[in-house]
């Protein structure tokens, strides 16, 4: 099964099809189900011929893997984002910084990122897996080593695991509210690494 696309589009109104065809998936897989996810119906709502998207995907499939791997690499960039300062400051705004860029992912787009999560299953992705997976790890057991914390791999891997199991539990029990889930893992990660209030809390 291939799942790369055929080609990257290097011009602008090229990379505009290109986009509308992937977000037309999203929004077909969201609205009416992996059923009617078929490359015409892509074609059709993304506005494009059915030879324009063969010119970039071989397959469906390989449109799935494409909006995986968008979903991650966003992931991976807030991550970055969220952990860019952690030198300079607190270890309580750095964490929260990072909680909210993982409940964000799943919360922005809770039925789609369960249907990824569903197709991540079927599609040839396992070495990809692998390497966002490391990728987050070392960064969130980088931050825990700033914050001065011992066995920071172990802690990373404990803290993702049980993070995750919380975040997409709550997508998959159809939750939107971001800052209901923040404070509940907010709770989780500071109780798990033995932080106490922040100092704006303790004023």
């Amino acid at each position: 099964m291939r799942i790369s696309p055929r080609k990257t589009p290097t011009q602008s109104r090229a990379r505009v099809s290109y986009d509308a065809i992937l977000e037309a998936a999203a929004r077909i897989l969201v609205a009416e189900g992996f059923d009617r996810l078929n490359t015409n119906r892509m074609a059709e709502v993304a506005g494009v011929s059915i030879g324009t998207l063969y010119q970039y995907f071989p397959s469906k499939e390989a449109i799935l893997a494409e909006i995986i791997r968008r979903e991650r690499g966003q992931l991976l960039e807030d991550i970055a984002a969220a952990t860019r300062d952690m030198a300079d400051e607190d270890v309580h705004i750095t964490l929260d910084r990072l909680l909210r860029a993982a409940v964000g992912h799943q919360l922005r787009w809770p039925k789609l990122a369960r249907m990824l999560e569903h197709a991540d299953a079927f599609l040839p992705l396992e070495e990809e897996t692998q390497a966002v997976n490391a990728a987050i790890l070392q960064r969130v057991a980088a931050f825990l080593t700033q914050a001065g914390l011992q066995d920071a791999d172990l802690l990373a891997r404990d803290l993702v695991a049980a993070l995750r199991g919380m975040i997409d539990a709550a997508g998959m029990a159809g939750e939107t509210d971001q800052e209901a889930l923040m404070l509940r893992t907010r709770r989780l990660a500071r109780g798990y690494l033995g932080l106490g209030p922040s100092p704006d809390e303790r004023a």
